[in-house]
């Protein structure tokens, strides 16, 4: 998919967006809280459904990581979810499949049921506005700083997501 191409889902229809990182564990549910906490504040609920996974299935059953969930509620987002691996049944489900680097991209490219799957496969990093990354990079073996710049990027990525996604339902 290109920067910021809109996806557009049936009208009237409720919008599945799926975020991929690797273990599930730091980036992809950091970025289902805090798009879950957004649709909350712009009172979309009924209109979004929100989920995460990984493409390592190494950590599944287990919680975010303490760091990153720490890191999040200090901004004011709950990270509950537990960790599960996406599946091609996953990819054909979502309208929006978000990795979120290179290496997640690919390997959801690989799983992708069908060629309109695979267009669905997106990078969060397209959607930000304010940060000019590449990628959301892994904060597990950076310090506290590296989670709280992936918060950010995340923050700034999901604003600009929603807000392509609102437009294009217009």
């Amino acid at each position: 998919m290109r920067k910021n191409e809109q996806l557009t889902p049936p009208e009237g229809k409720t919008t599945y967006i799926l975020f991929v990182c690797l273990g599930n564990i730091c980036r992809s549910p950091a970025a289902e809280g805090i798009m879950k906490h957004l649709v909350r504040q712009r009172g979309l609920e009924e209109r979004y459904h929100i989920d995460s996974a990984g493409t390592y299935g190494g950590h599944a059953g287990d919680l975010p990581d303490r760091r990153m969930r720490a890191a999040a509620a200090r901004r004011g987002y709950l990270l509950e979810h537990r960790a599960q691996r996406v599946t091609s049944d996953m990819v054909s489900r979502y309208d929006y499949i978000v990795a979120m680097d290179d290496h997640n991209y690919y390997d959801l490219c690989e799983i992708a049921p069908t060629p309109e799957d695979e267009k669905k496969i997106c990078r969060m990093a397209d959607y930000c506005r304010h940060y000019t990354a590449s990628h959301i990079p892994d904060p597990y073996y950076e310090g506290a700083e590296g989670f709280e710049y992936v918060l950010n990027l995340l923050e700034d990525a999901c604003e600009g997501m929603l807000d392509v996604i609102e437009a294009s339902d217009k």
